[in-house]
């Protein structure tokens, strides 16, 4: 059987990550997402509410879980029994920086192989920090957000307004 990880902070999940996670589940037998946990950043929902998110939307993927994970990810890869790594590549840049972390997951776990998919043209622009940005100046969020996801940030950045004033 053929696991795959695809990691992330997912904070907020885009349509580009649901892309992503929907041509994952269609390659291989079981597909986790990994929710990352990361102590350097700040994000806009705790692991727990993106693992929720998720789980709702990612719902109708009977070969799809999600959990969350904080440390090295081969160390996450290891504890799912999972032999892949799935990335996304928006762009050229986005290509430099995954290929040296898949090297170095490579040296660290040679029993891992790291795959790339493109993104699909649509969401090649997208990102969650650009829709965070859209969010906070009360921006559409439709045609980046499944709509469960776009209400949950926009009551998240009506909450973050409210605790100001």
């Amino acid at each position: 059987m053929t696991v795959a990880v695809y990691p992330g902070s997912f904070d907020p999940v885009t349509l580009g990550h649901m892309d992503i996670i929907e041509r994952t589940a269609q390659m291989m037998d079981h597909v986790i997402v990994g929710v990352l946990q990361n102590k350097s950043k700040t994000p806009l929902f705790s692991a727990e509410e993106r693992v929720r998110m998720l789980e709702k939307i990612t719902s109708r993927i009977k070969n799809v879980e999600v959990q969350s994970f904080d440390g090295l990810l081969v160390d996450f890869v290891h504890k799912c029994r999972a032999n892949v790594i799935v990335r996304g590549l928006r762009a050229i840049t986005d290509f430099e920086y995954e290929l040296q972390m898949a090297q170095t997951n490579r040296v660290m776990a040679p029993d891992i192989d790291t795959i790339f998919l493109t993104t699909n043209l649509r969401y090649s622009y997208l990102s969650s920090t650009t829709v965070k940005e859209i969010a906070f100046y009360h921006g559409r969020l439709e045609e980046f957000l499944h709509p469960f996801v776009a209400e949950q940030v926009r009551q998240k950045v009506e909450d973050y307004y409210q605790s100001k004033n």
